[in-house]
C-alpha cells in the first residue's frame, strides 16, 4: 500500500461516522460479516473465490498467503468461517515469495484445482498446481514492464474458454480507458479496453457462466472507501450490455478488493466481495453479499 493510500485510509477511518447510505442501482444487501482470525498471516485479503455451493472458499492475502476456509450461513447470513487450509506462495525456485515479489493480489480457481495469481510489484500472472506448489510464471510481455509499481493487476478472472483476464489499476490507455489484457494459453493480446469510471479503481474481477464480465471498482475519499460494480457481456466482437449493478456511498462497507460470483440454491445470482484491511488495527475484514439481477 502506497503513502498516499495509508493516509487516505486513516482520514477515513477518523471521518466513517458519518457514513452515506448505499446507494444500489440493482443489487439488493444481504449481509456484512465482521471477519477475525487469530492467524498471525490474517488479514490483507484481497481476492477469493466460492464453490459453487458458496459453502466454501479460497481466499488470498495481498503477502503471499492462500487459504481454505467453510462458511456457514443461517438463512442468508454467514455465522462463521473456519479455516481448512493455509499455505505460503513460492516463487518457481520454491522459495517462499516475500516483499515487493510476494504482493499477491488476484485469484482464479480452475475445475480442475490449478490456480492463477496476479501480482504487482513485479507485474506478472503465475499458475500453481496447488496451494503448496512452485510459481509456473506466465509470459511478460513489455507492456508489463512499465505499469505503476503499486497500480497493476489487482483484478483475474477466467472465462468459459480458459482465458485469463486481468487490468491495471492505475494505468490507462490513450483515449483514458482501462486496457484488459487477455492470455489465450499461447500470448497475452489486449482485446478491448473498458470505460474509466472518475474517482474508482479496478480491484477486483469475475464471470459468471453466462460469459458476462464482473469488475469491481474501489474509490477512495476523507470519508471512506466507495465501491463500485459493473458488468458487461463479452463477445467476440467486443463488449455490450454495460450495466452498473452497485455503488455505495463512503464508508458503507471497507476496502472492498476482491469479488467472486455464484448462484446459490434459490438460482438466485450473487456476488460475494472480501475486503483488504491493509493490517491496520483502524480497519475491518468482513465478507459482503449481495443478491443481482440475473
Amino acid at each position: 500500500m502506497s503513502f498516499r493510500l495509508a493516509v487516505a485510509v486513516v482520514l477515513a477511518v477518523l471521518l466513517s461516522s458519518s457514513a452515506i447510505a448505499v446507494s444500489t442501482p440493482k443489487a439488493v444487501l444481504l449481509g456484512s460479516f465482521p471477519w477475525q482470525g487469530k492467524q498471525a498471516w490474517f488479514g490483507g485479503f484481497s481476492a477469493l473465490e466460492m464453490a459453487p455451493d458458496g459453502g466454501s472458499m479460497t481466499v488470498l492475502s495481498d503477502r503471499s498467503t492462500i487459504a481454505t476456509a467453510r462458511i456457514q450461513r443461517d438463512g442468508d447470513q454467514i455465522t462463521s468461517v473456519q479455516f481448512t487450509a493455509s499455505n505460503k506462495l513460492r516463487s518457481s525456485k520454491n522459495k517462499i515469495l516475500s516483499g515487493g515479489v510476494g504482493d499477491s493480489e488476484g485469484l482464479v480457481v480452475t475445475g480442475n484445482g490449478d490456480l492463477f495469481i496476479s501480482f504487482e510489484g513485479v507485474h506478472r500472472v503465475a499458475r500453481y498446481d496447488t496451494l503448496s506448489g512452485i510459481s509456473n510464471v506466465l509470459p511478460r510481455p513489455k507492456a508489463f514492464r512499465t505499469l505503476s509499481r503499486n497500480g497493476s493487476f489487482e483484478s483475474l478472472a477466467m472465462d468459459a474458454q480458459g482465458r485469463l483476464y486481468t487490468m491495471p489499476e492505475a494505468n490507462r490507455d490513450i483515449n483514458g480507458n482501462i486496457p484488459v489484457y487477455r492470455w489465450d494459453g499461447r500470448r497475452w493480446s489486449t482485446p478491448f479496453s473498458l470505460p474509466a469510471t472518475h474517482g474508482f479503481l479496478p480491484v477486483g474481477a469475475d464471470f459468471d457462466a453466462q460469459g458476462r464480465l464482473y469488475v469491481l471498482e474501489r474509490g477512495t475519499s476523507v470519508l471512506g472507501f466507495r465501491s463500485q460494480l459493473r458488468r458487461w457481456t463479452v463477445t467476440n466482437a467486443g463488449l455490450s450490455q454495460p450495466e452498473t449493478l452497485l455503488k455505495t456511498g463512503s464508508g458503507v462497507h471497507d476496502n472492498l478488493e476482491g469479488v467472486s460470483i455464484w448462484r446459490d440454491d434459490r438460482n438466485r445470482l450473487r456476488a460475494t466481495m472480501v475486503s483488504d484491511d491493509n493490517f491496520m488495527f483502524f480497519q475491518r475484514t468482513e465478507l459482503v453479499e449481495y443478491v443481482l439481477p440475473n
